[in-house]
């Protein structure tokens, strides 16, 4: 299987690969206001590619429960720097985080590789053309609702069958729209709309979204129902949130680890892919 991004393609034959997160944010609900100014984002960014990042997500809009939108403006003015600043200094293949399809353009073309759309390309009707013309690689994400409203009662006939059956619609749109399947990776959205037993579902079924034959990204770093689960705070999820990833690899579902803490999980798919692919009886000395 591979990802078609804009001039680059990701393959996922060696293993699973790792995407830093950078909030470009004041209110991000994990690290708002660490990495707001420029210069910060930048060091951040390169950082994470020095601890294994395979990919940055670059975001500019907190997305955060509860969130409210901010402006165009407002966010071209956080984002496009910091991407434009990569683009140069780093290999790393670049995600911009954004619903907003101006957004989307400025940041291509000022190099970015593809486009992680929590709305799955619905929240901008200019959006879906955006990404066609430019041929960018897209996340296409599960969410129920909006920022604002999407934790205020989340309800489903069946959580895993349901975003399934949005995740094929939304293939199938796109599709006939011209964009590649080949562009297309899915992202279940936990934490976005979902109750914590919804989120617990999806992370046990995560196999079930492989018969869509797209890569799938996961997304479960610092997220709130770890907090609830060990009543831990943010910045003391690291052990929940890797236990979470590795069952999601345990499942041979996972694509691509959207992350805070990149060294950790980093070793993380170092160690799994090792054991693996480790013979069940090995000759010889071991070290």
């Amino acid at each position: 299987m591979h990802w078609q991004l804009r001039n680059r393609n990701l393959h996922f034959d060696s293993r699973c690969l790792v995407m830093g997160i950078v909030n470009v944010t004041p209110d991000s609900f994990s690290d708002g206001g660490r990495f707001l100014h420029t210069d910060a984002a930048i060091a951040h960014a390169l950082e994470l590619v020095r601890q294994g990042a395979d990919l940055l997500d670059i975001g500019g809009e907190s997305t955060r429960p509860g969130s409210q939108p901010i402006t165009l403006e407002e966010e071209l003015r956080r984002v496009v720097p910091v991407v434009a600043a990569l683009a140069k200094q780093t290999g790393a293949a670049i995600s911009v985080d954004t619903s907003k399809a101006e957004v989307a353009r400025t940041c291509l073309e000022a190099g970015a590789h593809l486009i992680n759309d929590i709305t799955g390309l619905t929240g901008d009707p200019l959006m879906a053309e955006t990404v066609r013309a430019l041929g960018a690689g897209v996340v296409i994400m599960h969410m129920q609702g909006t920022p604002a409203t999407m934790q205020l009662a989340p309800a489903y006939a069946d959580v895993i069958n349901d975003i399934v059956q949005y995740f094929t619609g939304r293939i199938q749109s796109l599709t006939a729209l011209g964009i590649p399947a080949e562009a297309l990776a899915i992202d279940p959205g936990i934490g976005f709309g979902k109750t914590r037993e919804h989120n617990i579902a999806l992370l046990a079924g995560l196999a079930k979204f492989t018969e869509l034959g797209r890569p799938l990204c996961l997304g479960v770093s610092r997220k709130g129902f770890l907090g609830k689960m060990l009543d831990r705070p943010v910045a003391e999820r690291l052990a929940g949130s890797l236990t979470a990833a590795a069952y999601g690899l345990a499942q041979n579902a996972v694509h691509i680890l959207r992350v805070h803490d990149v060294a950790e999980t980093y070793d993380l798919v170092r160690v799994w892919e090792v054991l693996r692919s480790a013979p069940l009886s090995p000759k010889g000395r071991g070290e």
